[in-house]
Parts: structure tokens; sequence; C-alpha cells
């Protein structure tokens, strides 16, 4: 397989690199396979537009187009190479439900598609009860004079669909394109209908499964399909990706990083950011409209392309900025809730340190003028490690704790959908019992057995409160939330709590916190204040407890014999 291809009809009046393969003539392109191209009217298994984007607007210089160039087609590759978007096929029957209460829009659809190969139902909106399932296999339940009809359907067509049709995929809306289009759509879909893998998953960090109680579950808040629904019972998340419109919105308020974008998970973006140094980075969606696209783009500037606006979060946006070590200018006509809070946070943290702005964000194409205008390198901002093995907090926690270093640069306030915080416990009614350890998967708290401390380590919190209302004392632990502390302090193990070993009184090993037993013993010494032996079992280890209690058995069984004799 040739690798690269770049194809234009016009021809191209500067050389390129050996190792992409030119042409003018398709016909050239003919029973080859190709892995990236530029142009979509090339077989191949991923289409780079950005390429001809950055050719036709850049002012670099023949020598650094043509190495930017060779570039963008690696960077189109890496993101290929890395991407887990597996691709599926869901049977399409010809059964279609037409949803409207107007007889008028009725009648025009029913009189265009009468010579389409489609088995048609035609009901009134008001009488739809609830609507589950997916294209392919949709259920919509009817009420027929009082009794619930189940009507199993592939597709719906709805005049001014409600929310509850266009939650499911297989629901077409003719006045949001037209008549002609929503005919064409169901027959495309019932010879073939393909949809991808959106999103991967990790249940060992969710926020949400297995938790006794709902901490987190921001990703089915903000999904606006029925891709992510939750069992509040189960307190588990089912992804459906076949509802999945691939939006991303999920990834950007995640806050342990369980949920990636499979298209271009973080590896991804780690590999095709190490090849922005030296560069201003310009992040286009897949939605945006580049190829018409006339502007100047001044030297150094270099497109990066992605498919949702929706996934980026703070951990791979500050890697692209300390990668390229420059400001990074994000287009886009529509900013998530998740990614807004991210370049609300990145801003304030960069004003903070480099009276700067880190991300510009361009919503027209008058503001990406200004913004390549105004994009600028950071100075001292470079910085790179090996971050393939961490977690999301793991790698921003590295990241901003380089770009902090040594200087107190004040607090940063998080925000609705992206949060940080710190966990305060009231060390006198600590007894170490660690059930807020057990219950951080994030790894912010941890116990040192070498000198018996609760710690925490701040960068790492999500504020999710799992551990305060799993910590079975009172008035011990609280959280302060939606905040980032940027001094030294925030990225260490601090100390929460500590105490002392206690040593069991009669073999003298060491085997819980003094508290501990302090506190067993408080509640149970006057319970048993009558019997010596089961008060001295209270500070027994696990091994001399039942010895001493079995041996004031025997004591007593054999004193009761000899009395009786």
């Amino acid at each position: 397989m040739q690798e690269f291809i770049y194809y234009n009809a016009l021809g191209l009046d500067f050389p390129i690199s050996e190792q992409i393969f030119v042409t003018s003539n398709i016909e050239e392109t003919k029973n080859k396979n190709f892995l990236i191209s530029n142009s979509k009217e090339i077989t191949c298994e991923l289409t780079a537009q950005e390429i001809d984007f950055y050719i036709k607007n850049s002012q670099d210089s023949i020598s650094n187009k043509i190495k930017n160039i060779l570039k963008l087609y690696e960077i189109a590759a890496i993101k290929y190479d890395f991407a887990q978007d597996i691709s599926y096929s869901q049977e399409i029957s010809n059964e279609v439900l037409l949803v409207t209460s107007n007889e008028e829009n009725a009648d025009s659809f029913i009189s265009k598609v009468k010579a389409e190969n489609i088995e048609l139902f035609s009901i009134n909106e008001e009488i739809i009860k609830s609507i589950t399932g997916h294209i392919g296999n949709l259920k919509v339940i009817v009420d027929d004079e009082g009794e619930d009809i189940t009507l199993n359907v592939s597709q719906i067509v709805w005049f001014d669909a409600k929310q509850m049709g266009l939650n499911q995929s297989g629901t077409l809306d003719p006045n949001l394109s037209s008549i002609d289009d929503v005919i064409q759509t169901l027959k495309q879909n019932i010879n073939s209908y393909s949809y991808k893998k959106f999103t991967t998953y990790d249940q060992n960090i969710c926020q949400y499964h297995g938790r006794r109680e709902e901490i987190c579950s921001k990703c089915e808040e903000v999904c606006p399909t029925v891709a992510i629904t939750k069992d509040d019972k189960t307190k588990t998340l089912t992804f459906s990706q076949i509802d999945c419109h691939g939006c991303g919105g999920c990834v950007s308020v995640c806050p342990s990083g369980a949920v990636d974008y499979a298209p271009t998970n973080k590896e991804a973006l780690f590999e095709m950011s190490k090849l922005y140094k030296g560069t201003h980075p310009l992040i286009i969606p897949e939605k945006m409209d580049i190829l018409d696209l006339d502007i100047s783009i001044k030297e150094q500037v270099l497109p990066f392309a992605i498919e949702g606006e929706k996934f980026l979060h703070e951990a791979s946006l500050l890697t692209l900025l300390q990668l390229s070590s420059s400001q990074v200018i994000f287009y886009s006509d529509f900013i998530s809730k998740g990614t807004g809070d991210v370049i609300r946070i990145l801003n304030d943290i960069y004003q903070k340190k480099y009276a700067k702005d880190a991300i510009l964000v361009a919503m027209n194409k008058e503001e990406l003028e200004h913004a390549i205008k105004e994009v600028s390198f950071i100075e001292d901002s470079y910085f790179n490690f090996n971050q393939d093995s961490l977690k999301k907090r793991e790698i921003f926690s590295h990241r901003l704790q380089k770009l902090v270093g040594d200087d107190n640069l004040g607090t940063v306030i998080t925000g609705e959908h992206v949060h940080y915080g710190k966990v305060l416990v009231n060390e006198v009614n600590c007894t170490l019992c660690l059930v807020c350890v057990g219950a951080c998967n994030v790894g912010a708290l941890i116990a040192d057995a070498k000198d018996n401390t609760l710690r925490l380590n701040p960068s790492l919190c999500t504020s999710c409160g799992y551990c305060e209302v799993s910590c079975p004392e009172k008035d011990c632990l609280t959280i302060q939330r939606d905040i980032i502390e940027l001094e030294p302090f925030w990225f260490k193990d601090n100390v929460l709590a500590q105490d002392k070993l206690f040593a069991c009184v009669e073999c003298g090993k060491e085997f819980a916190t003094s508290k501990a037993i302090a506190k067993i013993a408080n509640m149970m010494a006057p319970i048993f204040s009558s019997d010596p032996v089961k008060e001295r079992s209270l500070y027994c280890c696990a091994d001399c407890k039942p010895k001493i209690m079995m041996q004031s058995y025997f004591d007593q069984k054999t004193q009761g014999l000899n009395n009786a004799r």
C-alpha cells in the first residue's frame, strides 16, 4: 500500500516530499490502495482536507511548506494508527413510521415515497407515549383508545420531531432538511447502515460505577441522545454506540478520564502533539468548512484537525500547549460545556504565569483572522515527558506542576463541569480507618505505612465527595471544592492525619492505630467493666483476642469443677 497520496487535477506548483505520491490524473489512482489522501475523490483510509487548506492559505516559505505538508500526512497517519473507532453495521428493514399532526405534510411525503420500496405506517404524534431502541430496532408505544400498542419499525420520519424522537438514532425530520433528502437517507440506511465506536470506557476509575451513592454522572447529563444511560439501582452506565453522535462531550466532563474518545484517544493526541513543536496549532473540528475558507495564515501556523469539537479536556490541551510552546487557536462555532470550562481554567492559569491566554477561541472568520494575527509563542513553556501509561488527572498534574514550578501563583476557580478540590481532615477525629482511601479510585488519597499517615495529593482529587460520604467518623472529613492552588504543595502528598500504632498487650504486635483502639475501648469498656478479661481483649490483636477469651472460659470451667468437688 502506498501510504500518502496528493491529488489535484490542477497540479501543484512546487515539489513536495518523495514519500508522497503526487498526481493530477485520477486514473493513476485506480486499483491502488492509499492510507492518507488530501482529497475525498481518492479511495483511502483517511482523508486529510486540512492539507489543501494549509497549502492554499499558508504564508510559510516553500521549504517550510514542504516539511509541514509531510508533517500533516504523518499526523493524519498517527490518528489512523491509534484510532479505536471500530466500524459496525446494523440491518435495517424497510418499515418506516411517519409521524405528523399535519395532513398536508403527510400527503406530501406519502406522494413522494410511493415509488420507493418502503413499507410506511402513519400515526398522529399525539398518541405517542414513548420511543425506545435504536435505528433498525425502534419500539414506539402508542395509545390506541386506552390500550398500549407497540409498533416495531426501523426508522421514523417525524415532521417537527419532539425530543423523545430525536434522542434515538433513526428519527429524521424533513423540516431540518427536505423531504427529498429524508427519502434519500431512508433508502441509503435500508441498503447499508454502518456506525462507529466513538467512546471507550474504564469502569475501574469511573466516579459513578459501583458506588453506594450517586457521586457523578456528568457523562450521562451532557449526552444529547440516549447513547449513555445510567441505572441508579446498580450504579452502572450503559453505552449505546449506535445512538452516539460522536460529539465527545462526555469525554471533556469526565473527571477521572474513565471515558475517552475512540477516534483520537489521549495516546494519539500526545503523539500528534509532538509534531507541533515550534508551530502555532490551529485546532479545526471536522464540522468546520475550511476548503472554501480564504484566509491568510501567517508563518508557523499549522492546522490540527480533529473529528468532534467537544472531547478536548485540560490534559490534552495542556499537552498541546506545552509541546508546541505556543498559544493555541481553537476555531469552532460551538464550544461545549466541558471544553468551555477547560479553556477558561487554562486561560486563567496562563494569565497568572505568562500574562497571556492559553487558548484563543475563534467562532467565525473575523475572529479567526484576529487570532491568527495575535497568536504567539510562550517563552520557557515547552515541556515533554513520557505520559503513555498515565491517566488523565496524572498527566494534567505533572504538566501543571512543571508550569507552576516554585512559584505561588494564587488560586484558580474551576467550574460547573470540570471539578478540582482538596480534602480537609479534622485530625482529632480521624482514626485512620482508611475507608476514605478505599473510596478514592484516582489515587488522590493514600496511606503511608512507613509513618502511619493519611496523605492527599490535591492535584489528583476530583472532589467527587465519595470519601466524604464514606467516612464513618463525625465532623472528620470535608472537601473544599472547585479550586486549584497554583503552588508547589498542591502537587505533593500532604499529611492529613497521623497516629502511632498500638501494640497488643499480650504479644506486643502492633495491629491498629492508637486512636482506633481508644475509640473502641471508650465505647465497649463500660459494657465489659464487670469482666476484666473481656475488657483486656479490647487491647489485643486478632490472634490474641480469641486466645485469652478461650483461656478465660477454660479457667472458669476448671475452677467450677474444682469448687464442685
